[in-house]
């Protein structure tokens, strides 16, 4: 979302193609949360709410309330795992792009400009740890967030956070895990 702004429920008529008493009565029954301003008694409902409320009833959304595309670079080199990472995340609304080794990872770091990456710290050439070292270290990298979903000992995923990911999944991971984990990271950027 864009804004942080107020519709009046005439707006939200308008949105939802539906009249304005309607949403009232949603506003009534405590579907649509709103509130009223002082002395006029007119509602107000926050994009946020808004959006919210969209969602939950499977309504389109008006432009200035469609999320930003979100891009993740899922890095791993087993071609399942990486689809399976890629089927969650376009289902929860990510944009995705697949590197299977670290050498790839760090030509569309720039390119892609990522907002988090999944990455897998055994890959053939640079490894995961390297990987993670190259992104802290480079000032216009730094703020993608990493996810390290591996399926490494404890030991080596702490190590992995020592390192500088923001958080790690042990492999096999459960897809509602991995959503969480990706939208609680992305909404921190």
């Amino acid at each position: 979302m864009t804004s942080a702004r107020t519709y009046s429920s005439g707006d939200v008529a308008k949105i939802c193609d539906v009249n304005q008493r309607t949403v009232i009565r949603w506003i009534d029954r405590g579907e649509l949360i709103g509130f009223k301003l002082p002395g006029r008694g007119n509602n107000r409902i926050t994009s946020e709410e808004l959006f919210r409320f969209l969602q939950r009833n499977g309504m389109p959304l008006p432009p200035e309330l469609q999320p930003a595309e979100r891009r993740v670079l899922i890095v791993d080199d087993d071609k399942n795992v990486a689809l399976a990472l890629q089927r969650v995340l376009r289902r929860i609304g990510y944009h995705t792009r697949v590197a299977d080794d670290g050498f790839r990872t760090g030509a569309l770091l720039g390119a892609y400009q990522p907002d988090l990456i999944t990455l897998d710290l055994s890959m053939p050439g640079l490894d995961g740890f390297d990987v993670i070292r190259f992104i802290r270290h480079h000032e216009s990298y730094r703020h993608i967030r990493i996810l390290v979903i591996s399926g490494l000992d404890d030991i080596q995923l702490q190590r992995a956070r020592e390192s500088g990911a923001d958080a790690c999944l042990p492999k096999p991971f459960d897809n509602q895990e991995l959503a969480d984990q990706v939208c609680a990271l992305t909404a921190r950027s």
